[in-house]
């Protein structure tokens, strides 16, 4: 009985352990699934939001993508864009001017004169009522001052102004105002009295220096003051390579005898005036540095080749051209072994429209050195040199005297067949299509 007693409370006692462990195994499960469940929400949520961390960073790494790869392609698609609509609207200026012109107008435009041939008056320091009315009759392309037109800064900028405004009221373009202001021997401004101009080194002195950014910042002041007073066109850089250590017509107005230095010097100089507002010109292709003879006097000569002119005394011009430089003033030298004869550059149609305009495709205005010089005057009438460089491929012709006989003599050879009126429209559209785009 004892030992039954004995047995049955061991069985109760084993029951009881069971159902504690019962309980423990279930409480350890329960617990278990809990916190199993709990560390999948929270591995879930740590991956969705490093699956979301990824996913934007990969947006952003696609638009970085996207951007660096279209962006160039985009940008060279506005920038044509743009410079197609900008060449077509000019275009359209163009031709919108050039049909409201007539013959007269145009015949006109090819000329680049003095204030005082355009009037008549022996010094212009003024534009007034017979300015105006020498302009309405005869709206010339451009007019050149020179020392004796200034009397002080006061004077110089009313004049401008007024010869401008003149210009503006008979056309739907400008007229170019233009000085030789080269800086250095040539300085029609910096060595008048009263204007208080500083005074710009030689060329030839910049050149030795060799400093590309001074040069640039010499163009900028020129430019800056010339802006200033009224004028839009300066004849300059002066872009002869001195290859002959004798010439004296160019002399130390040249940034010296290296081609590649006087193209980098040319190019900077210029670079500063259009900054400015104003601008340049390159003179005097094919470049008057080889000479002994000064053509201002009589026929200037260079005898080499062209293949001889294109190692050094053509390279700044050839560059210009690549630059697209607006304006290239042609000289009065004769180059036998080139031409074939004395004929001067500036009446040569192998050098202007064979050459300078056809194989090297100079879309710019090709203006010759004034007309009245002496290589030119000794040998052929106004009459003759007028209509002999038109031929040959010039579009404006600058003369400091004589105009009104050049001028009928040209308008006459239209009239009558002579030369074309095509070929006059195709250097008018030159000259405004620079006017118009300045």
């Amino acid at each position: 009985m004892w030992w039954n007693m004995k047995n049955s409370g061991f069985i109760k006692i084993c029951i009881i352990f069971a159902f504690i462990l019962v309980v423990a195994s279930s409480v350890f499960l329960i617990t278990s699934y809990m916190y199993n469940s709990k560390g999948d929400e929270i591995n879930n949520a740590m991956s969705s939001e490093l699956s979301q961390k990824d996913s934007i960073q990969s947006t952003k790494e696609t638009a970085k993508i996207n951007i660096s790869n279209e962006s160039p392609e985009q940008t060279t698609y506005i920038n044509k864009e743009n410079e197609h609509s900008k060449e077509e609207i000019l275009s359209k200026k163009v031709e919108e001017s050039l049909a409201k012109m007539t013959l007269e107008e145009k015949v006109a435009q090819l000329f680049f004169v003095t204030p005082e041939a355009l009037t008549g008056i022996a010094q212009v320091t003024r534009a007034a009522e017979q300015s105006k009315n020498s302009f309405n009759e005869y709206p010339v392309g451009g007019l050149v001052y020179f020392s004796e037109n200034f009397e002080s800064p006061e004077q110089t900028k009313q004049m401008l102004k007024n010869m401008q405004k003149i210009a503006n009221e008979k056309s739907s373009f400008p007229v170019f105002l233009a000085i030789d202001e080269e800086g250095g021997t040539v300085s029609r401004l910096q060595k008048k009295a009263g204007f208080d101009i500083p005074k710009t080194p030689t060329m030839k002195k910049l050149g030795e220096e060799n400093d590309v950014e001074k040069v640039r910042q010499v163009g900028l002041e020129i430019g800056r003051y010339l802006n200033e007073y009224g004028f839009n066109l300066n004849f300059a850089p002066d872009a002869d390579v001195l290859t002959e250590p004798k010439n004296k017509v160019i002399g130390d107005r040249s940034f010296g005898k290296d081609p590649y230095l006087v193209s980098d010097m040319a190019s900077a100089y210029i670079q500063g005036l259009n900054a400015a507002g104003v601008l340049g010109c390159y003179k005097h292709f094919p470049g008057h540095g080889g000479t002994l003879e000064d053509s201002h006097s009589d026929f200037a000569y260079s005898y080499k080749t062209l293949e001889e002119l294109k190692k050094a005394e053509l390279v700044p011009f050839l560059e210009a051209i690549k630059q697209e430089v607006p304006v290239i003033m042609v000289s009065h030298i004769s180059l036998p072994n080139v031409i074939g004869d004395n004929t001067p550059v500036s009446l040569s149609k192998k050098m202007l429209s064979e050459f300078l305009r056809g194989e090297l495709n100079y879309k710019g205005i090709i203006i010759t050195d004034a007309l009245d010089m002496g290589a030119i005057n000794n040998h052929y009438s106004i009459k003759e040199a007028v209509k002999k460089s038109f031929n040959a491929g010039a579009d404006m012709l600058l003369i400091t005297s004589s105009f009104k006989e050049a001028y009928f003599s040209l308008l006459e050879a239209f009239k009558s067949g002579e030369i074309p009126e095509e070929r006059l429209n195709e250097s008018v559209r030159r000259i405004l299509r620079v006017k118009l785009s300045n």
